[in-house]
């Protein structure tokens, strides 16, 4: 391997992982984090004994985790104790409607049969298609390169990927299965975390099903943060530098190379730049105009992905009808997916997402004490005002309550709200997105950012807007097709 001097710019879970990567290539790493902590948008806030996941707060597709780690001839155990959920999840329809989904999938088929007869043979049959279509994706789709349209025009790739429904929607998919609304939703509900509606993504993500139900729901005691110290020591272990606090300003260019790149600190020179920060952002801001492989024009015209209205609440009491996962589903949820989507605005009625993972470990909240966090999925770019946060502390708190039965408000020991602003001062977040580039039929493979610059040879990119996309698993699978492309390019 041609040894380089590469600088990365970001550590977030593409950064770390890009790093570990490039430095068992034998490169000389240094990782140039903005904020005070790796992890991006998976950071850690602790306050008065709470420890808060600030983002992700679901560990699925334990494989992609497996496969990364044993790149080191390691094992995710090894770093993180984890455990499966059981329940993985409760879902409320409606105050006093609610279901628990199992880590048993007999207990889920006899529940799916409760909400619809004959709907256990069917989520058999759609179970067994979602596990053949997810082999098929991660075989042959997910972790390749895609330069150039041709790439994903191939006979084999146009034959599988009629396999995998890419051209009907997966909504559409799901009522060929099942007339029950609650069982769509349950099924269609992870589109969300992955910056779509079901009414406008491919069926391609019915595969999350077989991840949701036969893979299951895992955590890493002590939270989401640990797997970001599992990350950062393993890229450590191979010799990464980290340096924090530096925000970068400029990415310099001369003769078409990335030379060096310079920080509010200092400038650090480099063969090789690898930008983990928000590929809008730092498309429009670290380079000129001229070394832009997409322009102001091109974010423009995307489809940007949720941002996400977030609590961050510490409880002096535990509550007792939140599990450690909980979605609540408007009736009408689709309302709310156009206020999203097609209307952009704040919405008038919500679905919303509660995670409570002191329920799991304690050690995450003083005793006697609950962790808890809730996410609203909402429009990329509205209004984001002191106004606005707290009308929608005040209506989500309302709702909590009514839909458990529970004083929440008189609690509230720690309180904090985080939304547009703060994902784009804290994570230069373009539109103050939440996730990136929403995942929609022309935003898809070989429709999302390419991992190489187009105008600087050497400077290349890793994130929730490159192929595969949005997801920490996703993440770190883009780094692996980096570090590939990295390999093949800088081999002796």
């Amino acid at each position: 391997m041609n040894k380089q001097k590469v600088i990365i710019v970001g550590a977030g879970f593409g950064g770390l992982s890009a790093a570990a990567l490039l430095a068992k290539q034998g490169h000389t790493i240094k990782v140039i984090e903005k904020n005070e902590q790796s992890g991006g948008r998976a950071s850690i806030w602790k306050k008065d004994g709470f420890i808060f996941d600030m983002g992700p707060s679901w560990y699925l597709m334990p494989d992609v985790f497996e496969k990364y780690f044993a790149e080191f001839g390691k094992k995710p155990e090894e770093y993180m104790d984890l455990v499966r959920l059981d329940p993985s999840y409760r879902v409320f329809f409606d105050i006093n409607d609610s279901v628990d989904i199992s880590a048993n999938l007999d207990k889920n088929l006899d529940l799916f049969e409760t909400l619809e007869p004959g709907a256990k043979e069917k989520m058999k049959e759609y179970l067994d298609k979602s596990t053949y279509e997810y082999d098929i994706a991660m075989n042959d789709f997910i972790y390749k390169d895609y330069k150039h349209i041709i790439d994903f025009l191939k006979p084999r790739l146009i034959v599988e990927g009629t396999k995998l429904h890419m051209f009907e929607k997966l909504d559409d998919y799901a009522q060929r299965y099942f007339k029950s609304e609650k069982i769509r939703k349950i099924l269609e509900y992870t589109i969300v975390f992955l910056g779509g509606s079901p009414y406008d993504s491919p069926a391609l993500y019915s595969l999350m099903s077989h991840v949701d139900f036969n893979m299951g729901v895992w955590f890493p005691k002590g939270g989401m943060g640990k797997l970001v110290e599992a990350m950062q020591r393993l890229a450590e272990e191979q010799g990464v530098e980290f340096i924090y606090n530096e925000p970068v300003e400029k990415i310099h260019v001369e003769k078409g190379k990335a030379t060096k790149v310079q920080t509010t600190n200092d400038s650090y020179p480099a063969n090789i730049v690898v930008v983990n920060a928000d590929n809008a952002w730092a498309e429009m801001n670290l380079l000129e105009e001229k070394y832009q492989t997409y322009d102001q024009r091109y974010w423009e015209k995307r489809n940007i992905a949720p941002s996400a209205y977030l609590l961050y609440l510490g409880l002096d009491t535990k509550l007792k009808n939140f599990i450690h996962h909980n979605l609540y589903f408007d009736p009408h949820w689709i309302n709310h997916f156009d206020d999203i989507f097609k209307q952009p605005k704040w919405p008038k009625n919500f679905s919303y997402y509660v995670s409570c993972i002191s329920k799991t470990d304690e050690n995450t909240a003083p005793p006697g004490c609950e962790n808890v966090f809730v996410l609203v999925p909402v429009a990329p770019d509205l209004k984001d005002t002191t106004e606005v946060r707290e009308e929608y502390f005040n209506k989500t708190i309302d709702h909590m309550e009514k839909l458990t039965g529970e004083n929440i408000r008189d609690h509230i020991i720690v309180k904090r709200i985080f939304a547009h602003t703060d994902f784009s001062s804290r994570y230069n977040a373009y539109k103050g997105t939440a996730l990136g580039l929403a995942h929609t039929l022309k935003q898809t493979a070989v429709f999302r950012p390419r991992h190489q610059s187009k105008k600087v040879k050497n400077l290349f990119y890793t994130g929730n807007y490159n192929h595969p996309g949005i997801g920490v698993p996703m993440v770190i699978i883009s780094s692996q097709i980096l570090a590939d492309i990295i390999g093949r390019i800088y081999a002796d």
